[in-house]
C-alpha cells in the first residue's frame, strides 16, 4: 500500500506531459519535421494569452483589426520587450498590409495599439514608431476590462487562461502597483506645476 508521499508524486510539467502524450499519440514521428524552440533558429517567446488578447484588440478596432499587428511585433521581438522598426514597410507587409497605403494602414493600427496600452513608442529614424516597447498584454487587457472595453465572456476566457498557465500573478502585481501610485501634481494651462 502506498503512503501519502508516494501517491502525491510531483505532477509532470506541461512540456513533460506533452512529451508523454506525443510518445503515445505520435510514436516515431520524424524529428526533422518538428519545431524545437531550443534547437531551431528563429524563435520568439510570446505570451500564451496572446490569441485572446488579439480578439479583445480586434473588438476595439472597429473593423480595422490591430491584433495581428501586435502579434507581428511579438514575432519580431528579440526575446526582449524592445523592438526596433528600421523599415516600417517590412512590418506592414508581415502584418498583411499591401499596396500604396500599407505603411499608413500599419501606422493607424500601431496608434490603436498605443492607445490601448499594448505598446509604448519613441520616435527615431523611421518615424514615430521606430522604437516600440512591448507592454505586458495581460495587464493591458485587464485595464481594458476595468474600463469596460472587454466583453464578459472574453474576459472570463482570459482569466481562465491566466489561471491555467499560472500567470494570474501579473494581475495581482499590477493591482499592487496601481495601489502604490499617487496622483501626479496638477498643472495649469501653461504647463507649470501648481
Amino acid at each position: 500500500m502506498a503512503n501519502v508521499k508516494q501517491t502525491a508524486r510531483r505532477r509532470p510539467k506541461m512540456s513533460e506531459r506533452a512529451q508523454q502524450q506525443m510518445a503515445v499519440l505520435f510514436p516515431n514521428f520524424p524529428a526533422a519535421l518538428l519545431w524545437h524552440r531550443k534547437q531551431n533558429d528563429g524563435y520568439a517567446s510570446i505570451p500564451k494569452t496572446l490569441p485572446i488578447v488579439m480578439q479583445a484588440i480586434d473588438a476595439q478596432s472597429k473593423g480595422k483589426p490591430a491584433g495581428h499587428t501586435l502579434f507581428c511585433l511579438w514575432a519580431r521581438s528579440p526575446d526582449h520587450p524592445l523592438v526596433t522598426v528600421e523599415n516600417p514597410a517590412t512590418f506592414a507587409s508581415e502584418a498583411g498590409f499591401s499596396g500604396e497605403r500599407a505603411v499608413d494602414t500599419w501606422r493607424r493600427r500601431m496608434k490603436k495599439l498605443k492607445e490601448l496600452n499594448f505598446i509604448a513608442t519613441r520616435e527615431g529614424a523611421s518615424g514615430d514608431f521606430h522604437y516600440v516597447l512591448l507592454l505586458n498584454p495581460n495587464i493591458a487587457l485587464e485595464s481594458m476590462w476595468e474600463s469596460g472595453f472587454v466583453q464578459d465572456v472574453l474576459y472570463a476566457r482570459f482569466q481562465e487562461r491566466l489561471l491555467d498557465i499560472g500567470a494570474y500573478a501579473d494581475i495581482e502585481r499590477f493591482r499592487e502597483f496601481c495601489n502604490t501610485q499617487t496622483k501626479p501634481p496638477s498643472s495649469t494651462a501653461n504647463g507649470a506645476k501648481t
